[in-house]
């Protein structure tokens, strides 16, 4: 599966186009996530137990949004994009995005 943020993928024409797909993901941050991250916190730098949580998010939703892409016969994703709100507090949504198509090389 291609999957680029731009609208067309060079050396390949899109013959094809079959609409928006996507990927979707909510996560809640943990009890023990939420004391450990405010350690982190105190010494300043990168929380990385958030970071580490907020790349699970967007790799589950890239690739629900690629197996989505696969059930409507894609075979390329253009147009790539992530969006991500909390839905509430500590519970936040990850969203990825595109349009799936089909391209040929040439």
């Amino acid at each position: 599966m291609l999957v680029t943020t731009t609208n067309e993928i060079e050396g390949h024409r899109v013959t094809k186009y079959l609409g928006l797909v996507r990927g979707i993901t909510v996560r809640s941050r943990s009890v023990l996530g939420n004391i450990g991250a405010g350690f982190q916190s105190l010494f300043g730098g990168n929380i990385s137990i958030y970071t580490d949580l907020a790349e699970k998010a967007r790799e589950e939703a890239y690739e629900l949004m690629v197996q989505h892409a696969q059930q409507v016969g894609a075979n390329a994703v253009i147009a790539m994009r992530y969006d991500a709100n909390e839905i509430t507090d500590g519970i936040t949504e990850v969203l990825a995005y595109g349009t799936a198509v089909v391209v040929q090389e040439g």
